[in-house]
């Protein structure tokens, strides 16, 4: 399975890596439009951003990352095509369109749902069954574990939400797919931050990971970080350039985060 990406550390905290990838395999790129092959809505440059964090903390921190791109399948979606948001818009499963809201696909050549359940059964299983395995080894080993979903968007997304998109927003699903005091300890890491401003369960609650693995009762523990992309990036647009000096400072604060998570006790 060589879009897979997996690091193993011996601390409780794994961190998701859902939407880095890039990869498109030539069937679903060459069914795709202008729009969709520029990938626009891919969370430019994150797993770069987390790369050696907290790597000391309790024996360092265990990571899954997918190469696939989000419009061949999106990992982060219910496998039942159920939306996260009702009401609200957002892109599904195989997104239609991108978060502008403009078609990605070839007229005609939108996938159908024989093809959505093969990319599903070819990416989206085998990533969540990589995921499940690393967090019930962590939960062996510790007793818990901890699920940190990393994510960025664009800080202004019109179709999406209105206004300016905080900079860090946490989403627990309104409390319920962690420990009260893990999402806590992130809040008040966010508000002590200087420059920096946050939200707890804003547009963002967490998604289908988030939300399928929190189960803090059987001691799995999940937090959904989604960073607005101008903390990081000289622009919110191409190339989607990494900005070093934004990045480096912004690395000190995030460190700090996955060091507390990866050295927390339920105890």
């Amino acid at each position: 399975m060589s879009f897979l990406e997996i690091t193993r550390g011996d601390s409780p905290l794994l961190l998701g890596l859902p939407h880095t990838g890039t990869d498109l395999p030539d069937d679903v790129a060459g069914a795709l439009n202008d729009t969709g092959l520029a990938r626009a809505d891919t969370d430019w440059h994150v797993h770069e951003l987390y790369a050696g964090l907290a790597e000391d903390a309790a024996g360092g921190v265990t990571t899954v990352r997918t190469t696939v791109h989000r419009y061949a399948i999106d990992v982060n979606r219910d496998p039942a095509g159920t939306s996260l948001y009702p009401g609200q818009n957002t892109t599904g499963l195989v997104p239609l369109t991108d978060f502008d809201g403009l078609p990605i696909w070839r007229a005609g050549h939108e996938p159908d749902r024989a093809e959505i359940d093969r990319r599903r059964r070819a990416w989206h299983a085998p990533y969540h069954a990589a995921l499940g395995r690393e967090l019930e080894r962590l939960r062996a080993r510790h007793g818990f574990a901890i699920l940190y979903d990393c994510h960025s968007i664009r800080g202004e997304t019109p179709y999406l939400f209105p206004g300016i998109l905080p900079d860090f927003n946490i989403g627990t699903n309104g409390g319920t797919t962690c420990d009260r005091r893990i999402e806590a300890l992130v809040a008040e890491f966010c508000a002590a931050t200087p420059g920096y401003s946050h939200v707890l369960n804003g547009r963002f609650k967490g998604g289908w990971t988030t939300r399928h693995y929190g189960r803090p009762q059987e001691g799995l523990h999940a937090i959904q970080m989604e960073l607005a992309q101008s903390t990081y990036l000289a622009a919110e647009a191409p190339p989607w350039a990494l900005d070093p000096a934004r990045a480096m400072r912004l690395r000190r604060h995030l460190g700090a985060i996955l060091s507390a998570l990866a050295t927390w006790s339920p105890a």
